[in-house]
């Protein structure tokens, strides 16, 4: 098939728009990585060993306040603290930094942090519920509150794994920054 001039033009461009999206989307991989490393590195120093044993002391009554670990949630660009995560033996509590506004209705707020890692969470759970291995009360919750549509704080009861904590963190860490980045578009 022959093309006209105006048709390899076009291609052309399609095809220099295609290797510079590429170009973009690795570099903000890296980026990503970089900074699941760095969230890793932090989380397993501060925060692991301290909700390893609020986990293990679950069993005991009436934890307090007193028994929470901050954990700041950095934007992906720049490590910039755009949320702090608190976390005690039965919830994490999630409130975005005073100088951030985060839109429920951004991408990928619903779609992936409540959808695909929340949601998912909460589909294993109800399997667990429905096989015997877990009561319906403890069972992931997640609470949003807001201002309008804007998140004044996200409530996640029920957590149970502290592999969850680190999971909610770094997911937070990644919807967070794109839904900075979506509403400056």
């Amino acid at each position: 098939m022959d093309y006209s001039e105006e048709q390899i033009r076009d291609i052309l461009e399609l095809k220099e728009w295609i290797s510079e999206e590429i170009e973009k989307h690795q570099k903000d991989i890296e980026k990503l990585e970089k900074n699941r490393i760095i969230l890793d590195s932090v989380i397993k120093q501060s925060s692991f060993s301290k909700a390893s044993s609020f986990i293990s002391n679950r069993e005991q009554k009436g934890a307090t306040l007193s028994d929470k670990t901050m954990i700041p949630i950095k934007r992906s660009t720049d490590n910039k603290i755009i949320a702090n995560a608190h976390v005690t033996p039965d919830e994490v509590v999630i409130i975005p930094s005073e100088d951030v506004t985060l839109n429920t209705e951004t991408h990928p707020f619903k779609s992936f942090f409540l959808g695909r890692i929340i949601g998912g969470m909460e589909n294993k759970d109800n399997l667990e519920v429905q096989n015997g291995k877990i009561s319906e009360d403890a069972v992931i919750n997640c609470i949003i509150n807001k201002d309008g549509n804007k998140i004044r704080e996200i409530l996640i009861k029920n957590y149970r794994e502290r592999e969850r904590v680190n999971e909610i963190i770094n997911t937070a860490s990644w919807s967070f920054s794109r839904m900075i980045e979506n509403s400056e578009k």
